[in-house]
């Protein structure tokens, strides 16, 4: 799902090429993005072509990133790094490049490009403050907001049932600019503190969705699970249509069926998935992507 929205394509043999330029910060999912410099069949006009980039820097490192279906050899590989390294007018540093290049062999055509790796300090909210045991997952999360962003660091986003803010951190540490709100007091307090704990800049509001008057270009439901917050139909239809006068573009999570409210809603549903969270009990989330008809 996080493909398509992003990319408009499916991920085949987990490698994608796309002109979509995305930050591999904000997906669980990429490990890594290569901006193509050059790219041929024959290695030796290959790295010809490098050599041609008259490329000057000091301070720099060659990967070789190895894709589905590359059975090169360890050996090979590096020296593969040394001859792209040797292309490039300077000295290498192996501890701390200022840049990375990397190498790839993808359908038997070989690339050159500018590596950006995944940071996963992301991680570090599996140990927040506040937690509630059957609230999304940070993998789900951080999926949910670059989905609604389709990776777009400049749409003002909206959680509007943000619990104790576990959609709101993987916003935060990705760069996207998001508010919370939820009617809840104790997951208002807990969502403060989380936020504050990361020292991250959001803001939350302890009101009812519908008393909400601010404008996003996206916006995420976490629809309450009746656990801890009541929840009934006619609750679930009201956050879904509070939410869609504020947004034109909403990720509706549930664990109930709720296709005929988002239609009366006046929402189109242009994707769909289910997500499966195992622990102590097994929960299952549908989420639909959806946008103003």
């Amino acid at each position: 799902m996080e493909s398509r929205q992003l990319f408009n394509k499916q991920v085949e043999q987990k490698c994608l090429i796309s002109n979509q330029k995305i930050d591999p910060n904000i997906s669980p999912f990429i490990k890594s993005r290569l901006d193509i410099i050059t790219s041929a069949i024959e290695y030796k006009e290959f790295l010809q072509l490098i050599t041609d980039q008259h490329i000057q820097l000091h301070g720099f490192t060659v990967d070789y990133l190895i894709l589905d279906g590359d059975t090169l050899a360890k050996e090979d590989r590096r020296k593969k790094q040394k001859d792209v390294g040797y292309c490039i007018q300077g000295g290498p540093d192996f501890v701390n490049p200022r840049i990375t290049y990397a190498i790839c062999n993808h359908r038997n055509m070989w690339h050159f490009g500018v590596l950006t790796k995944e940071n996963n300090d992301w991680h570090k909210h599996n140990n927040k403050p506040y937690s509630f045991s059957n609230s999304i997952g940070l993998v789900i999360a951080k999926t949910l907001v670059s989905i609604a962003a389709k990776g777009n660091k400049e749409y003002k986003l909206l959680d509007a049932c943000c619990g104790v803010g576990t959609v709101i951190l993987e916003a935060c540490i990705a760069g996207f600019k998001i508010h919370g709100c939820d009617i809840n007091v104790k997951a208002y307090y807990n969502a403060v503190r989380n936020i504050e704990h990361y020292k991250y800049s959001a803001n939350i509001y302890h009101k009812d969705i519908k008393e909400h008057n601010q404008k996003y270009d996206a916006a995420i439901i976490d629809l309450p699970y009746n656990l801890y917050s009541k929840s009934t139909d006619g609750i679930a239809q009201n956050i879904i249509e509070s939410t869609s006068k504020l947004a034109t573009r909403l990720i509706i999570v549930s664990i109930a069926e709720i296709e005929p409210m988002i239609v009366k809603a006046g929402l189109k549903i242009i994707d769909f998935g289910i997500v499966i969270k195992r622990g102590k009990s097994t929960l299952t989330r549908k989420i639909w992507v959806t946008e103003k008809s």
